[in-house]
Order: C-alpha cells, then structure tokens, then sequence
C-alpha cells in the first residue's frame, strides 16, 4: 500500500491542480503533495529497512534497498524544492515575467502549468524506482522527459524554446537507445525465461537468470544503455543539452533535474550494469564506465574554469558529479558502490542548495551573469549570500563537508582497483574545478558592490536554503543511521559478483 500511495500522492496533486481556480489552493496542493510524497517514500524506506524487498501488483511494482534509497533522496528535493517554488513564483509573478502584469487569467494560466506538470514530473521518477518491469522503467524514465520539457519552456522565450527543443532531440535520440538496449536485454534473456512473458522482464527475475544470458547480445545492449541513460544522466559527450536547459528551466525545476532525475538515470544505469557484471563479468561494463566517467568529469573542467553563467556553472557541476557517480559505480566492490551512493546522497542535498542561492541572486539583480562586476551579493542578500559561499565548498569536496569523504571513498575504490592513472587524472580534475568553481563563486559574493538595496527578506525562498545549509554542515560530521543503512543495503546490491 505505501508503494502505491507514493505514486497516486503526486498524480492526485496533479489532477486536483488543474481543476482548481485559485493560486492558494494550487500552491497549499502542491506543498501538500510534497509533504505526502516525502512521508510515503520515508514508510516505504522503514519496510525495506525492517523486512528486505516489498513489492505489489503480482511483482509489477518492487522496492529494494536502492529503490528507497532513490524515493527518499527525490523526494527531499521535491520537498524542499515546493516552498522555494512558492516564493520564486511570486516573485516572478510580481515582475511580470511570465505574464504581462495584470494579466490574471494568463498568470493563473502560467501557474496551473507548473502546479500540475512539476507533480506529474515527480510521479515519473517515482515511478522509476518502484517499477520491477524494465520496460516500465523505460517508459517512466520517458515520462520524465516529456513533463520537463514543457517545465523547460515555462518563460517562453527564444532561447527557451530553442533549449526544450535541443533537450527534447538529444534525450530522444539518448532513450531511443536506452529503448533498444531494453529489447536486447529481453532477447537476450528469452531462451532461458522460456515462455513466462508476464516477468520476463521483472529485473528481480533477470537478476537471478542473468549468468546465462546471451553474452554478445548482452554487451551490445548494456553499451546502447549506456549511451540512452548516460544522455539522461548528462554523461559526456551526451550531455549537451543540460546548460541550455538548466539555463532556461524556472530554478526549482532547474534544481529536481540536476538531482531526482540524475538519479534516476544512475540508478536505471545501475540496473542493467548488475544484469551486465552477472552475465559478463566486471571488466567489461566498468571499463565501459570508467571511460564515460572520467570523459565527464574531464569535460567539466575548461567550461567551469571560463564559465560566465550562474546557471551553466551549476549544470558543468552536474556533469562532474554525475560522471564521480559512474566512476565510482566503474570502479567497482564494495567500496566504489558505497562512495557512489554517499556521493549521490550528499549531492542530493548540496547541489538544490545552489540552485536556490543562484536563484535568489538572479531574481534580485536580474542577470546569472558571472563576470567581472557582477559582485557584492553578502551586501544585497545577506542570508544568501554565506550559504552560497558554504554551498560552494561542499559541493567541490572541501573537508571537512560531506562530498570529500563520497569523493575521497571513490579515489579509494580506484587504487584499490588498481586504476592508478584514472585516479591521478581525476584528482588533477578535482583541484581543478574547486580552484574554478570557488573563484566564481567567491568573485560573485566578495567582489565590489554594486550598489544593491538589501532584499527584503522572503520567508517561502530564505528558510529553504537555512534548512538545507543546516542539513549540509550537519551531514559532514553525521549521517543518521537509517539512511546509512539503506545507503548500505544498496551498495551491496550493486556490488555484484558474476
């Protein structure tokens, strides 16, 4: 029942959404339904923890340690992101960004938009970890697109449009890939499932036949996989579409993308690569991995060192984390695949942190711009302002914060893997974008002021990013442990032997 509630909490915020009149009641729906959705993933995440995998519907829907793992984390973004949503709206409503000023029924318009796709998006990604059907998986990973791609166009801009639409090309061509790899896998795997087509693709079946799966159709199909969910996940080189669209998607939207959906592309990726290591065994998929993992984070260098866009900062900064996440993933055992989890957990909770700061700071001076002049914000907004700074060191691994220890348990899993030149280059990587990403950041908060009146403080956009940045400093000295042990039971999920 928790399982099915997770799921119908967002759809019914979706529908409700649409046929109500008033911007207090989409908004008290909205926040409603991310409270809800954050409760069931938190009840979902106790059955797992006291009785091991749940599931419904004849095994239709299932639920490990990873899968709650990934509901909870996308779920906290979602609540967190739901007050945030509340003030930024307001205040773009109030300038007339999206409707002309006065215009009541456009605005109401703009707004239902966001109150009914925003759920329906977050519907989509939990749909993705509760599906057993790797098929359904795909669908709802599908889902996840369609939704963000109107959330995308939201200011109907040029430039706008023109990112949906690249968003839209490049992800379809990405899960049309993924789709193939999907069929492969089934074919792969039809001679020994026999006739039982109702499970056939059931990754709690898969798991347990894979060692004798086709083993050339298997390759084939985890490297289609891997470029259809690593387009996705904004893996490069597939990954041109994530500054366009972080640029022009409304921040908390911007914030859910480089988060929930990055996990959730990592997380279908983590599925088949298990299929893969039983079938094959480990050299083949983490090597594939490894090369993918280290091409992101090397690719996030030069764009982060020269960026001049707040907002194209953060996506490059997704990139890199994204592909730590597949490296650690790569690298393998019990060590690559905790840091891989700690590091997506952490991430989870830093990087909306930033988006919410960035944000603030746009919507006061009316520019994301990076450049020279561009500074003074500890004097126009200062609350923002310091959590900026703080969210800048954690999110480059400074200690003592959370993503150095991810970070530096992932470098472990390399030497231990003997992969010594990928790690070498990935710490020169590492130096390398702390000396970029703070130096913005820094030039931004410390630099000259402008001459900006001080904000008036907004209680829906400031206490959001208080909350996180208690979440942040805590998190580097202690992880509650339920949450370790779901991070726990996932890592030994993943960290699979043929």
């Amino acid at each position: 029942m928790t399982i099915f509630a997770l799921l119908s909490i967002p759809l019914l915020a979706c529908g409700l959404n649409l046929m109500v009149r008033t911007r207090q009641w989409m908004e008290g729906i909205y926040l409603a339904s991310a409270v809800g959705s954050f409760a069931a993933t938190v009840f979902l995440a106790g059955e797992v923890l006291r009785q091991g995998p749940v599931s419904g519907s004849n095994g239709f829907l299932y639920a490990d340690h990873l899968s709650a793992l990934v509901a909870v984390l996308s779920a906290l973004v979602y609540l967190v992101c739901a007050p945030y949503a509340i003030g930024y709206l307001r205040r773009d409503q109030a300038d007339g960004v999206f409707a002309p000023k006065g215009d009541s029924r456009a605005e109401l318009a703009k707004l239902r938009m966001y109150y009914s796709l925003t759920p329906l998006f977050v519907f989509c990604m939990f749909l993705v970890v509760v599906a057993n059907n790797l098929g359904v998986m795909w669908i709802a990973i599908e889902g996840t697109t369609l939704a963000s791609i109107f959330l995308v166009t939201f200011y109907t801009r040029p430039t706008s449009l023109e990112a949906a639409w690249k968003y839209a090309m490049i992800g379809g061509v990405g899960l049309s890939m993924a789709l193939f790899g999907t069929v492969l896998t089934y074919y792969s795997a039809h001679q020994v499932l026999g006739g039982d087509s109702v499970s056939a693709l059931n990754w709690s079946v898969l798991v347990l036949q894979a060692p004798h799966f086709d083993k050339s159709v298997m390759r084939l199909a985890f490297i289609l996989i891997l470029l259809g969910f690593g387009t996705k996940a904004g893996l490069a080189p597939m990954h041109t579409w994530k500054p366009d669209a972080y640029s022009e998607a409304p921040v908390p939207v911007a914030a859910l993308m480089a988060t929930a959906v990055l996990n959730c592309a990592i997380y279908g990726l983590a599925r088949f690569y298990v299929l893969t290591v039983r079938c094959l065994g480990p050299s083949f998929a983490s090597n594939l991995l490894i090369l993918f993992g280290l091409l992101s984070v090397a690719v996030a260098v030069p764009f982060i060192l020269v960026q001049r866009s707040s907002r194209r900062l953060l996506a490059y900064s997704s990139i890199d984390n994204g592909g730590i996440m597949v490296l650690g993933l790569g690298f393998g055992g019990a060590l690559g695949a905790l840091g891989m989890l700690l590091h997506m957990t952490y991430h989870s909770v830093t990087k909306p942190l930033l988006f919410f700061c960035f944000g603030n700071a746009q919507q006061h001076t009316g520019s994301d711009s990076l450049r020279k002049g561009a500074g003074g914000l500890v004097h126009a907004l200062p609350i923002t302002a310091p959590m900026l700074l703080l969210g800048a060191l954690a999110v480059t691994g400074t200690p003592p914060f959370s993503m150095f220890q991810s970070e530096f348990m992932v470098l472990r899993a390399g030497f231990m893997g003997q992969h010594t030149g990928v790690a070498v280059i990935f710490v020169a990587c590492l130096v390398a974008i702390f000396c970029g990403f703070f130096h913005h950041v820094a030039q931004v908060v410390l630099g000259p002021p402008r001459g900006l009146p001080p904000e008036p403080m907004c209680r829906w956009k400031t206490y959001p990013v208080i909350a996180l940045s208690l979440v942040v400093i805590v998190m580097g000295f202690w992880l509650p442990s339920p949450v370790y042990q779901l991070v726990n039971g996932a890592a030994r999920i993943l960290a699979v032997q043929p």
